[in-house]
């Protein structure tokens, strides 16, 4: 029995479509995080220059924001509030199980390479059978109906 076989046996695949809610939300709530960290550093900018040197200066910071949120509830619970929202879970093809650490920190961080490259690893998603972007692919994850 491969993978495909032993995840169709255990759990349904969310459609790519419906992830794109829990994307909306988790970058909603991720955005939020950042305006209340830097709310005051944020009200002084005036020009987009400044905003432009902000977010040079801050990259890193808001970098790892995004990954600790991902990892965090991923690794937890295999939900971030997005996923929780939305009815869905991601998981280990292999086991089925929530990802560990390790897991949810690669998934995480891979998220990231696929937003900087114009959201191409999510579009895999459409195209793969497992309904699998770059960074599930890559950590040995798909998301499923919770």
């Amino acid at each position: 029995m491969n993978d495909q076989d032993e995840l169709n046996n255990q759990a349904i695949l969310t459609p790519a479509r419906r992830r794109i809610g829990a994307f909306v939300i988790d970058d909603l709530v991720v955005s939020f995080l950042l305006l209340g960290i830097f709310w005051s550093q944020l009200q002084q900018l005036k020009t987009a220059e400044a905003l432009s040197i902000f977010l040079n200066e801050n990259f890193l910071i808001i970098m790892a924001v995004k990954v600790l949120y991902h990892t965090i509830f991923v690794w937890q619970g295999g939900k971030t509030l997005g996923k929780y929202l939305t009815n869905m879970k991601v998981v280990t093809i292999e086991h089925g199980t929530v990802p560990s650490f390790d897991k949810a920190l690669l998934r995480a961080m891979m998220r990231i390479v696929s937003e900087t490259l114009f959201y191409i690893g999510f579009l895999l998603a459409f195209f793969t059978p497992n309904i699998q972007t770059l960074h599930d692919k890559i950590s040995g994850c798909v998301v499923i109906d919770a």
